[in-house]
């Protein structure tokens, strides 16, 4: 009786283990962009270059999906490198104490088909704060060049940078409080 149970125990984990899968987002096909306001009147853009984000589901429509995101803050991009230096430095980043941005999901929450409310911990600076992201799931199709399942999605919403200490020294009139997030990324299947 007892190897029996020890049995069915094993199958039942093994089943659990192999049931969540397990994707890479494809650096070539994903972008994690800024955009934030600049005197009121124009928009600066810019991206962190060097990051990886994985997710984890069971669940097709990924809706038990746990999201994670690691990318390096002297990675930041805006096209100008005076601009990247000073991003870069205390007055910003301070990318040499805080190499690196970090966000795990915490839920994920079904709008619609294909829609969802993505909450997780942003760690940017030395803060952690809970955001929400809305989240589009785009589909899962077999890639052409190799036969392999790949997943987009597109993570957008805002922070205010205030939150996590970031540009203290300049005020809103000079840069918006609020900076939009806007990540596309596509995964594929490990």
């Amino acid at each position: 009786m007892k190897r029996i149970s020890l049995l069915i125990l094993l199958s039942v984990l093994s089943f659990t283990s192999f049931a969540q899968t397990v994707w890479k987002s494809d650096k070539a096909h994903s972008q994690l962009k800024f955009d934030i306001t600049h005197l009121g009147v124009s928009t600066v853009s810019g991206a962190f270059t060097d990051f990886d984000a994985t997710i984890k589901a069971a669940k097709p429509d990924f809706s038990d999906a746990v999201f994670t995101l690691n990318a390096k803050t002297a990675s930041i991009n805006t096209g100008v490198e005076k601009r990247n230096d000073h991003l870069k430095s205390a007055d910003f980043f301070d990318a040499t104490t805080n190499p690196e941005l970090t966000f795990k999901s915490t839920g994920v929450k079904k709008v619609s088909d294909g829609k969802y409310q993505l909450t997780g911990d942003l760690t940017m600076h030395g803060v952690t704060k809970s955001v929400t992201l809305d989240l589009w799931y785009r589909g899962t199709i077999a890639n052409p060049m190799n036969k392999k399942p790949v997943a987009g999605f597109r993570a957008t919403g805002s922070v205010k940078r205030a939150d996590f200490g970031i540009g203290p020294k300049f005020p809103a009139p000079m840069l918006s409080e609020e900076v939009w997030i806007i990540a596309d990324g596509e995964f594929g299947q490990e």
